[in-house]
């Protein structure tokens, strides 16, 4: 079997989250399940309706829609229920830790803000860096 080759699998992402990422995911799933799945439902049978779905472009991508929004509700549903929300800061906070906001220098001497969050939340224009990146796991509990 030449070309094929192993990966190992990848190793779990951590599951902790701060207050405000849990609720923004809490909010979107309340928001899909209330707002946007029943729009959606309503629309696909609208086009159901139409008749001959084989060639009915509005059911296509209504029924598409649709299957996109249900994956995200399981996804997030899961998620939700595996997740460790950080409530507090440490005792010690001499030393970086999850939710720290950090100023880092570049190798060309300018300064960058960076915040450690869970891998759910990062957010690159907003520079929250996922707790599992590199350069997170490098500065964690290094002393401030």
């Amino acid at each position: 079997m030449a070309g094929i080759r192993y990966r190992a699998p990848s190793p779990p992402s951590t599951a902790l989250i701060t207050r405000p990422g849990y609720q923004r995911l809490r909010d979107e799933l309340e928001d899909l399940n209330r707002n946007q799945r029943p729009e959606v439902v309503a629309a696909l049978s609208a086009a159901a309706a139409e008749g001959d779905r084989s060639e009915n472009a509005e059911y296509t991508y209504r029924k598409k829609q649709l299957g996109g929004i249900d994956r995200r509700i399981r996804y997030l549903g899961k998620l939700l229920n595996r997740v460790q929300v950080v409530e507090h800061k440490p005792h010690d906070q001499s030393r970086i830790y999850f939710g720290a906001q950090v100023v880092v220098e570049n190798a060309d001497g300018s300064e960058e803000q960076l915040r450690i969050v869970g891998p759910d939340e990062t957010d690159a224009a907003k520079n929250w860096i996922s707790i599992d990146s590199p350069l997170a796991k490098a500065l964690l509990k290094k002393t401030l």
